[in-house]
């Protein structure tokens, strides 16, 4: 079963598994890892209502240890899938092989995001011996959803245990046009930021009896809309900048209305931190009679090109002929958690089907993607 990458990514998707992720598919994850000589430990961590931030998430840390002091070498990912929606031509969780022109696809929420890379993880793991080093495994329920119980719980349970891996490679789909085609080395940070500026409500005929918090959130809107926050870098695009929502509840043509809010959202590059950010927009709101409540997703991070992103290109060239290209372009990941702990690259399978309806993964690309995970693994435990 763990062998075969197509076999456990038909398993993993047949369990249903919508942020956040408990039960079913943690019990497939760790059959999968037991039988392969890991010692699993799951965790549940979070005590909200369902539907909140604080929802109760299920993790597993499963590692198989090598001699002592042996390198250490980590593969992280996530169960979770957002919402199937509708309009598929399938079950969504009823995984389906189909030959198409191309090849054969696996079609499932979760083929390529990311259950299928785990799938292929797993399946990469098997044939590799364990006095070659320690192997470990970081697994979330709650990557999709708010992140708040997910990695970063892991990160605590890995440190009250001592496993911190000397590298970790996420299997997020960063390939675009073909497997192998990309490696993300880094991603910009990202912090939402929610303006308001009190008024107060009045008759348009009597102003003077009135405060219109309107012209004070367009002025604060202003200021924000014209910061060019830096030019990029050598890694990293331009951070930007967007406003998301202007909003100013109110129904009546002749009233004056008492609040306006709005939205705003920052990607940033590792110039800046969420804090520096967060402290330039409260000055700007303030300085117009606004307030804003920030909230940072996460920080930048960047592992510079070196030995463990030419390992991965290796391992990519050797099974697909293709070179890799190093970018930090696109979203947000685990992997600004993870980079607190060691070295973190993602890569993984071609991303242009996640989160669509028919999510689809060629299946010759989960045999290709776990002889790249396996060459990964043997050559990060050999250093």
């Amino acid at each position: 079963m763990s062998h075969d990458p197509l076999a456990n990514a038909k398993e993993l998707i047949a369990c249903e598994s919508v942020t956040p992720a408990r039960g079913r598919v943690f019990d497939a994850m760790e059959q999968m890892l037991t039988v392969l000589g890991f010692e699993v430990d799951r965790f549940i961590r979070g005590e909200g209502a369902e539907g909140s931030d604080e929802e109760p998430v299920e993790n597993l840390f499963a590692i198989r240890r090598g001699a002592a002091g042996s390198p250490h070498f980590a593969f992280a990912g996530h169960v979770d899938v957002v919402p199937a929606g509708e309009g598929w031509s399938t079950s969504p969780f009823g995984p389906e092989v189909r030959s198409e022109p191309g090849g054969d696809l696996l079609y499932g929420r979760g083929a390529v995001d990311m259950k299928g890379s785990i799938a292929c993880m797993v399946a990469a793991v098997a044939d590799i011996p364990a006095e070659a080093g320690t192997l470990s495994f970081i697994i979330t329920g709650d990557e999709e959803g708010p992140a708040l119980h997910g990695t970063r719980a892991l990160i605590d349970r890995m440190r009250e245990r001592g496993d911190i891996p000397d590298l970790c490679l996420v299997g997020e789909p960063t390939s675009v046009n073909r497997l192998g085609d990309m490696m993300k080395i880094g991603r910009r940070g990202s912090v939402n930021i929610w303006l308001e500026v009190e008024g107060t409500q009045g008759h348009v005929a009597y102003p003077h009896l009135a405060d219109n918090p309107m012209p004070k959130m367009v002025a604060i809107l202003a200021d924000l809309d014209a910061l060019v926050l830096d030019e990029g870098t050598d890694w990293f695009q331009p951070s930007n900048l967007e406003i998301t929502e202007f909003n100013v509840p109110n129904r009546a043509h002749n009233v004056i209305p008492g609040k306006a809010t709005a939205r705003i959202s920052i990607r940033f590059n590792d110039q800046h931190s969420g804090a520096s950010l967060s402290d330039k927009v409260i000055a700007i709101a303030e300085k117009h009679g606004g307030t804003a409540r920030p909230i940072i997703s996460g920080e930048p991070f960047l592992t510079p090109p070196g030995a463990f992103s030419q390992m991965i290109a290796d391992a990519v060239k050797a099974e697909t002929g293709v070179e890799p290209e190093a970018s930090t372009t696109g979203g947000t990941s685990d992997a600004r958690f993870l980079k607190d702990l060691c070295p973190v690259i993602e890569f993984g399978l071609v991303n242009a089907t996640m989160h669509k309806t028919d999510e689809a993964v060629a299946v010759d690309d989960l045999a290709t993607l776990t002889a790249i995970y396996r060459r990964i693994a043997m050559a990060a435990l050999s250093n």
